[in-house]
């Protein structure tokens, strides 16, 4: 049977984190590929009791794990848990946010189409979490398109389903600790002309909580984003593929 990882980045989301993990773990439980299959928890140094939970909520699932590192943002975290991921020899690794956006009864479209491509990736086709995020998820797209010369319709959505060796092809050309990890990725697929599919997701308001990245924080990171987009490019001339 398939081995899948479910990777959520967590930081200060005592709110939502025990509701993630009922919402989530029964998938890891359906999908159990051998008895090897785990919902991961990232938490990436989180203040309040995020981590406190999450361990509580592992004492009794056995496939739970909660990781537990130093704070270096979204993009760090989800690289994390996907390096875990591919060092436990998971087949599939699925990633998702610990918000409560998105919704765990979407996931069974992505997987029975699992075989069918190296990676599907959400697309939202309506955001109900603010305008202002819209336009940066546009803009976004427009610097990929720019850097990289792709058309996605959905860069960095925290819903996608990848295979273990795309994913760890595309990993090896990214800066270590990197910000955008998943927008990166999404270009990479389209450009490299991967099996790739965009399915459509619900995405709802954070469900708890308060949001630790503000605009300033997204123009800060989208900043240095872009250089990193093209030193990434510069990369992916060099090696011509995915190795």
């Amino acid at each position: 049977m398939d081995i899948l990882y479910i990777v959520v980045p967590a930081y200060n989301e005592a709110a939502n984190i025990e509701n993630l993990i009922n919402d989530w773990y029964p998938i890891v439980e359906k999908h159990n590929g051998d008895g090897l299959s785990r919902l991961v928890v990232v938490n990436d140094g989180s203040k309040d009791d995020t981590l406190e939970l999450a361990r509580q909520a592992a004492a009794t699932r056995d496939k739970l794990v909660v990781l537990d590192k130093e704070n270096g943002g979204h993009g760090d975290s989800v690289l994390f848990g996907y390096e875990y991921a591919i060092e436990n020899k998971a087949d599939y690794i699925f990633q998702t946010d610990s918000d409560g956006q998105t919704l765990p009864e979407e996931f069974e479209r992505f997987w029975v189409r699992r075989r069918d491509y190296n990676g599907i990736i959400g697309k939202r086709l309506v955001r109900e979490d603010g305008f202002s995020r819209k336009i940066v998820e546009v803009v976004l797209c427009m610097v990929l398109w720019v850097v990289f010369g792709v058309k996605v319709p959905d860069a960095n959505a925290p819903f996608r389903l990848m295979k273990r060796e795309a994913l760890a092809g595309y990993i090896k050309l990214l800066p270590k600790h990197y910000n955008l990890p998943n927008a990166v990725i999404t270009a990479l697929y389209v450009y490299f002309g991967d099996r790739v599919a965009f399915m459509p997701i619900t995405f709802r308001p954070r469900q708890g909580g308060k949001n630790s990245i503000n605009i300033r924080k997204i123009f800060a990171i989208g900043i240095h984003a872009v250089r990193d987009f093209i030193l990434i490019r510069r990369r992916v001339e060099k090696t011509g593929r995915r190795k």
